[in-house]
């Protein structure tokens, strides 16, 4: 089953839409898979401290967005197609780099610079 134990919450976005981006860095990472069953939803609000209509509302946000799927009193689970996978890690690699830019940049860093950095951080890898 799907877990969100240990989840931190910040300041930049609502709790709901943090729950989700939490299952779909799950997704990303490999820890979860197509047809794995999801918390209730009760269940979910206890794991990460939140109100039931948060976690109501994190649920919507995931079947809305495709991911996640409820068959009548059968529970939910995780949905993912080829398609679906994709664009989470578009969405998520693509959200860590403009951060990741939009704060080199506030800082005055020259393109050059941080790719040098870059390169060296990456280390053997690249």
């Amino acid at each position: 089953m799907v877990s969100f134990r240990g989840l931190r919450f910040h300041d930049r976005a609502p709790v709901y839409q943090q729950i989700a981006e939490s299952l779909k860095r799950q997704i990303l990472l490999g820890a979860v898979q197509d047809g794995d069953p999801m918390p209730s939803r009760r269940e979910l609000a206890a794991q990460t401290g939140v109100n039931p209509n948060t976690a109501q509302k994190a649920y919507r946000l995931m079947m809305e967005e495709g991911y996640v799927y409820t068959d009548g009193n059968s529970g939910s689970v995780v949905r993912l197609t080829p398609e679906l996978r994709e664009a989470i890690d578009e969405e998520l690699t693509r959200g860590l780099a403009e951060r990741f830019v939009a704060e080199a940049k506030a800082n005055h860093m020259s393109y050059k610079k941080v790719i040098g950095l870059v390169s060296e951080l990456w280390g053997d890898e690249g």
